[in-house]
């Protein structure tokens, strides 16, 4: 399940999963309008989706180098973006399209993520390993939320840090925004910050399995169960082994299925917390709803590899692109004028999900 740079036919396939239809484009431009109104409505698009998939690029064929492999591109894209908005500013004309892509495109990419999950993955860690996953995701949501408050961080912030250290860091962060809606700044803090301790638990976890007297499969549920990011587990858990690796990587996909119930609970609290309930967010995004039928769909009926492997990448891209555009409109002032304090949350919480899982595990 490792990623790497896709030729041009791959990204001409994937591309063409992008939600984009006649129907996005403004009315009458898909047949030829010569309108300038609809025109310079395009126009106002376009730039900021190529300046997206500029970034996107950027961070793709930044792996390539030395040191940077370790990273997945969409912490690039983030990494890239700011650079880009904070040093050369941000082009006026390119900020619907940027806009387009952190909503849209997110979004979609989240209900592709579905196509990785099978009920039948799941249940090949147990009831035993589901239940592992469950209670340590539950209770680390619980425990850095509760102290986010009690170390006075923002609660929207410490809500996005929570979700990328009990789920599947910078895709959950994302999720978790639709309904919380913090800035974007704090969107591009969660993810620095988890990106952070999930590469320390990634090179690390592996050197302590012997230490803890862990055999393949435990030290599989526990790199699954514990570390941030997909391609985080998959580096931590195929070091100590194949059988390992296999272990993890379907534990990591379980969090990854449980990001819907969680992002569900959000939206009912953010609901049930405003004063107006006309604003509040909606209890059940449709990006939710699409994700449990693309999981149900993907265990029912046989997708051809080939088309799995094109999907894949069609949700990384977006994610990617995603989190690029967010990157550009983070403010580096901004991000630290947050101070320490979250940091020292995001590390308190990287390791509570570590020590809390260890102990199930031994348990089980």
């Amino acid at each position: 399940m490792e990623w790497h740079f896709p030729d041009q036919h791959a990204w001409r396939i994937a591309l063409s999963f992008l939600p984009v239809t006649a129907n996005d484009l403004p009315n009458g431009l898909n047949s030829g309008s010569k309108s300038p109104a609809l025109a310079s409505i395009w126009a106002g698009t376009v730039p900021g989706i190529v300046l997206v998939a500029m970034i996107t690029c950027v961070a793709y064929s930044a792996r390539n180098l030395s040191g940077l492999a370790l990273f997945s591109p969409m912490i690039l894209a983030v990494v890239a973006g700011l650079v880009y908005s904070n040093v050369l500013g941000m082009p006026a004309h390119a900020k619907a399209g940027i806009a387009f892509a952190q909503r849209r495109l997110l979004r979609f990419a989240i209900v592709l993520l579905g196509f990785q999950l099978t009920l039948g993955q799941v249940a090949g860690i147990g009831l035993g390993g589901v239940g592992i996953v469950a209670a340590t995701l539950g209770a680390t949501f619980l425990f850095t939320v509760t102290l986010g408050r009690l170390i006075g961080v923002d609660a929207k912030l410490a809500q996005l840090i929570a979700a990328g250290t009990s789920i599947c860091g910078a895709s959950a962060i994302v999720a978790t925004n639709i309904v919380t809606d913090a800035r974007d700044e704090d969107v591009t803090y969660a993810v620095a910050a988890i990106t952070l301790f999930g590469t320390v638990a990634m090179l690390g976890f592996p050197l302590l399995a012997p230490l803890f007297g862990l055999d393949q499969h435990a030290f599989g549920l526990w790199a699954g169960a514990s570390i941030h990011e997909v391609a985080q587990v998959i580096g931590a858990g195929f070091q100590n082994g194949t059988f390992s690796g296999e272990t993890a990587t379907v534990a990591k996909l379980t969090r990854v299925a449980m990001l819907a119930p969680m992002v569900i609970a959000l939206g009912l609290m953010a609901r049930r917390g405003s004063t107006d309930a006309s604003a509040a967010k909606p209890p059940m995004p449709w990006f939710v709803v699409a994700f449990v039928a693309i999981v149900a769909l993907n265990s029912l009926v046989v997708i051809p590899a080939q088309l799995h492997s094109v999907v894949a990448l069609s949700a990384q891209i977006m994610l990617t692109m995603g989190l690029a555009a967010m990157g550009l409109q983070a403010d580096i002032s901004q991000l630290r004028s947050r101070g320490l304090r979250p940091l020292m949350l995001a590390f308190s919480a990287f390791i509570f999900v570590a020590g809390f899982s260890l102990v199930l595990v031994k348990l089980a």
